[in-house]
């Protein structure tokens, strides 16, 4: 049986994922500018503005998710934002309460 906290935690990752996109696509559509669900290096390098070269490094190590068809490389859009929340940094409020449920499913066992 799944601990409960965790069930909300779940919920609570979706939830942001969706007003993030909802949030960059109404933002996208005030400024005149339409996001494609496939991008390009270039593309992607303006929605997460950083330089296409950090882009190349991201993929030459693999860390962000992307398709190469030839010489030419492709991010779906949907994938970038689960990424960016993937790679979210904790407060020490949440890494205290991480710590003091895996306490809790894994109390510690003295000889």
């Amino acid at each position: 049986m799944e601990n409960p906290f965790e069930i909300i935690n779940e919920r609570l990752d979706r939830i942001e994922k969706l007003l993030q996109n909802i949030y960059a696509t109404k933002d996208a559509k005030a400024k005149g500018v339409i996001i494609p669900e496939i991008m390009n290096v270039k593309e992607v390098a303006n929605y997460l503005s950083i330089t296409p070269s950090a882009i190349y490094k991201l993929t030459s190590t693999k860390e962000i998710p992307h398709s190469k068809r030839g010489k030419r490389l492709y991010f779906q859009k949907a994938e970038i934002n689960e990424w960016i929340v993937k790679h979210k940094q904790y407060t020490n409020d949440d890494i205290e309460q991480m710590a003091s449920d895996y306490l809790i499913k894994n109390p510690l066992r003295f000889k």
